[in-house]
């Protein structure tokens, strides 16, 4: 299976890109400090959903998308303080969350389907 093509992975990868052009703009401590847990973390979703369809078996696959979602879990968090702190505005929190709302169902059900037919 090609991960690109997979809908659950364009939607992480969207996230994370949505993160990097935002974390840009901060200055300095910010990038350094809470900026690079946040965009580690979002990263690591797409990452990992890749990883896991690269390791050849069903288990291992299974492994690597609930640590995708823990990793959405973890950004989640992040984007909290992000939004505490007054890092981001809003409106910017709101190009994020939505991505964010819908990637954990769309996790879930790609961890469901891992190993039925038609995989």
């Amino acid at each position: 299976m090609e991960f690109e093509k997979l809908d659950v992975y364009k939607l992480a990868e969207n996230l994370g890109d949505e993160v990097w052009q935002l974390i840009t703009e901060w200055r300095h401590f910010e990038k350094d400090t809470i900026g690079k847990q946040i965009t580690r973390s979002a990263d690591s979703i797409a990452a990992n959903i890749a990883e896991g369809t690269g390791r050849g078996t069903y288990q291992d696959n299974k492994r690597f998308v609930r640590m995708a979602r823990a990793s959405l879990y973890e950004t989640r968090h992040w984007l909290r303080r992000v939004y505490k702190r007054n890092l981001m505005t809003d409106e910017q929190v709101q190009r994020i969350k939505p991505i964010m709302e819908e990637l954990a169902p769309r996790l879930n059900a790609y961890l469901n389907s891992i190993g039925k037919s038609n995989n």
